[in-house]
């Protein structure tokens, strides 16, 4: 049997499939009358691989996936250069559940639920900041940086012990791990370890973290946006490569007006990598500059020393082979669920907050060495990559938009016209970048946490 993206993989019992999907589909339409035995249809001896487009628009498969995929996956929650010294915090929203992302007084990392074990109000108000306790403005209950009650209104009216109680605390993740300055939560205590789940992209983690002598930090501060398509569109688009001509041709003809001549995408080579637990990249030879260490003349002459300097300290890290993939590929990872690390022109950190069905927040962060940070002329080139590109204003940020949530219009026809299609390279045995076997497995991943973890009562 061929390989659906060029990798053996194990087919589900279609019967389960089919009983799971048909209950949701007959949930969501309110008909007994759905004759669609599978999300994903699979036909390995005709090279077609298809996804029923109710995988993008169900309420009750949103729901599902909020407890199979979100509630049992590591999810990326914070950076450690956001929360330095003791007492910063910043508040985050992951999977629907607002927490606390706090260095405490004593210099450990904490995160926790954003919620008061009082009455179940919201705490921590701010987006950042240092503190050395946070207080609730509705009961005045008070809690230290490291999440203990310290402080009660009317503490004598309370029985002796209540302050103790671990339910009075303020509950922390399960789960909390970092990986290369990463940092993740999981709110399944039964997962396995953040190691064991990243798998083959530490791989392309280390590629990006090494950059930095020392480590990587945020610059430039943050960006927000929200469009209106389901979570897993943008997934997709950051792995497909064969997108990028047809949808940002202004972009690239900005490039060339900088450089002088306009890239292009032919002679270049790149392959899609599967790493395990649904995690994949893209990694391809650049038509454009990097700002770790590939100039372009567009940055102008005067940063091309500075930046031949910073290749040449790469050589002597790690040798000329590893050194020319670092500084001369571009890497787009996916790391399942919902986070997405492109390193090209820009290196950013982009994460999806599923919203609804149809809708999603995207926060996005700069990404550089540190021992850049506090060189203006690098940071403002790294920062106008971003923005000029990924950022909500951009040349690619405002084109990858119109089309997901084109994407997402059109899919109200799902009636009529029910199947997206990702056949293309099946029929290859190669790994092309510009194929979509990274999309067929993202959603076989998709499709097995499913059956695997979720409960469904007839």
């Amino acid at each position: 049997m061929r390989a659906i993206f060029h990798k053996r993989h194990e087919d589900v019992p279609s019967w389960r499939t089919a009983w799971l999907i048909n209950y949701f589909l007959w949930q969501a339409s309110g008909e007994t009358d759905v004759d669609i035995s599978e999300i994903i249809s699979i036909d390995t001896d005709r090279s077609r691989f298809k996804v029923h487009r109710s995988g993008y628009v169900n309420q009750d498969l949103f729901a599902a996936e909020r407890d199979a995929i979100f509630n049992k996956s590591w999810l990326y929650v914070g950076h450690e250069s956001e929360i330095v010294t003791a007492g910063d915090f910043v508040t985050r929203r992951v999977a629907g559940r607002d927490l606390v992302l706090a260095r405490d007084s004593q210099g450990a990392v904490r995160c926790f639920h954003n919620v008061c074990p009082h009455r179940g109000a919201k705490i921590v108000r701010e987006k950042s900041g240092n503190a050395r306790s946070f207080t609730c403005i509705y009961h005045a209950w008070k809690f230290s940086n490291a999440g203990k009650l310290i402080g009660l209104n009317g503490p004598e009216t309370y029985p002796p012990g209540f302050r103790q109680d671990p339910q009075h605390q303020l509950q922390p993740v399960p789960l909390l791990d970092a990986y290369r300055g990463l940092i993740f939560i999981n709110y399944d205590s039964g997962a396995v370890s953040l190691t064991e789940y990243l798998a083959g992209a530490k791989e392309y983690l280390d590629l990006i973290m090494d950059q930095a002598q020392e480590r990587m930090v945020l610059i430039g501060g943050v960006q927000e946006y929200a469009m209106r398509a389901n979570w897993k569109l943008l997934a997709e688009n950051a792995v497909d490569v064969f997108h990028l001509q047809p949808l940002h041709p202004t972009y690239f003809d900005m490039i060339g007006a900088l450089s002088g001549s306009t890239p292009s995408f032919k002679g270049l080579t790149g392959e899609a990598h599967y790493l395990g637990n649904g995690h994949t990249v893209v990694e391809m030879d650049t038509p454009a500059g990097r700002p770790i260490a590939k100039w372009m003349p567009g940055w102008g002459e005067e940063s091309k020393a500075s930046i031949e300097r910073v290749y040449a300290d790469l050589v002597r890290r790690f040798g000329e082979e590893r050194a020319f993939r670092i500084a001369n590929r571009n890497r787009n990872l996916v790391l399942f669920p919902n986070l997405v690390i492109n390193d090209h022109i820009s290196l950013t950190i982009r994460c999806t907050e599923p919203v609804a069905p149809d809708a999603m927040d995207v926060t996005v962060w700069g990404l550089a060495p540190e021992e850049e940070a506090g060189n203006e002329v690098a940071v403002k080139r790294r920062l106008t990559s971003f923005i000029e590109f990924l950022g909500p204003g951009g040349f690619a940020t405002p084109d990858d938009i119109e089309a997901l949530e084109l994407c997402q219009k059109g899919f109200a026809s799902l009636q009529g016209a029910p199947w997206n299609d990702f056949s293309k390279g099946m029929a290859s045995n190669t790994t092309s970048w510009m194929d979509e076997g990274q999309m067929r497995y993202f959603w076989v991943e998709w499709r097995d946490r499913l059956l695997r973890n979720c409960e469904v009562a007839a």
